[in-house]
């Protein structure tokens, strides 16, 4: 079995290090025995989104979100007929902007987007900038994450993540990012699958599961990652592991 990802603007929307997501998938699908094939991908070359498993895309400045976007507009029925079929996605950051209706700027200017889903994003005159920590549906450890944004996520009904400590899409918001059919997006930047390896392990299985339903999985080789992500907990969470333990 070969496994194909698309990563999306590898050189335009790499802005936090996100290629470590891309890292880290590849290692563990190799560990399954997976052969794998990263396809790196920017605005210079073709896109076919019926040859990928699965697409990836991080976070850029706002001068690549405009490059990028142009770019993907060209695409933009093949990339909904493929979310619509459940091609996996995996899109972090600002780059989430890209798939709403549009950008509103500071100075109210609209940049269209692909408005593959209802949501737009707001650039406001403050940032969201800490450390944050959140829960999801099929993910039982709870997920670390960073956000350092200016801009803000409004009439998004479908979230990815439910606020355990920190801040929403926007201020006050108890809901970050988006998912829907396999889309999975978040504000949240940096190595995100690295920093939670339950969160890891569930896209590895996703990834391989879409092509062979029965594979039989070898157990996967994260202690490091997940005592990483525990001693985080405790040194940045106590208060939050303890109020947990005391309401059970």
């Amino acid at each position: 079995m070969e496994i194909k990802i698309a990563h999306l603007y590898y050189d335009l929307m790499n802005l936090y290090g996100e290629n470590g997501n891309i890292k880290a998938l590849k290692k563990q699908l190799e560990e399954q025995n997976i052969s794998v094939k990263v396809l790196s991908l920017t605005i210079d070359d073709e896109l076919n989104f019926n040859e990928y498993d699965m697409v990836y895309m991080g976070a850029g400045t706002e001068e690549n979100q405009k490059l990028v976007v142009k770019h993907l507009l060209k695409y933009k029925n093949e990339i909904e007929t493929t979310i619509h079929q459940n091609k996996l996605f995996l899109i972090t950051g600002n780059a989430i902007e890209l798939f709403g209706r549009y950008i509103l700027t500071t100075d109210k200017k609209k940049i269209k987007a692909l408005n593959i889903f209802p949501y737009f994003a707001k650039q406001e005159n403050f940032r969201i900038a800490d450390e944050a920590l959140f829960q999801c549906d099929f993910v039982k450890e709870p997920i670390l994450g960073f956000q350092n944004q200016n801009s803000v996520m409004r009439e998004n009904k479908n979230p990815l993540f439910h606020v355990l400590k920190g801040t929403g899409s926007y201020p006050n918001s108890k809901k970050e990012g988006i998912h829907e059919y396999e889309f999975y997006g978040t504000y949240l930047i940096g190595p995100l699958l690295i920093r939670n390896p339950e969160l890891l392990k569930y896209f590895v299985k996703k990834i391989i599961l879409s092509k062979e339903p029965n594979f039989k999985f070898k157990n996967f080789s994260l202690q490091l990652e997940k005592k990483a992500h525990d001693t985080f907990m405790e040194n940045y969470y106590k208060e939050f592991i303890e109020e947990k333990k005391a309401s059970k």
